[in-house]
């Protein structure tokens, strides 16, 4: 499972999501919209207006949201 976080410099819940992903052994790869602002279009096409935005396969969402990545570590585990 690609797991991609969309960030931003000095943005508090984006930090909290990629500590969350990193204590729970979730690999994902980061694109910082300050040095990436080609893939802003995408997500504001998708209806997103805050960071971080989480894509997991066919789920994704915005903000810190400790559910969904609990969701993902468990489907780490089962090899999904």
């Amino acid at each position: 499972m690609r797991i991609i976080i969309y960030t931003k410099n000095n943005c508090v819940q984006c930090n909290a999501t990629k500590n969350a992903m990193d204590r729970n052994g979730i690999n994902y790869d980061l694109i910082n919209l300050d040095t990436q602002p080609e893939h802003i279009d995408s997500l504001k096409s998708l209806g997103y207006r805050q960071v971080p935005v989480v894509m997991a396969n066919d789920d994704h969402w915005s903000g810190f949201r400790p559910d969904k990545i609990a969701n993902l570590r468990q489907l780490a585990a089962v090899g999904a």
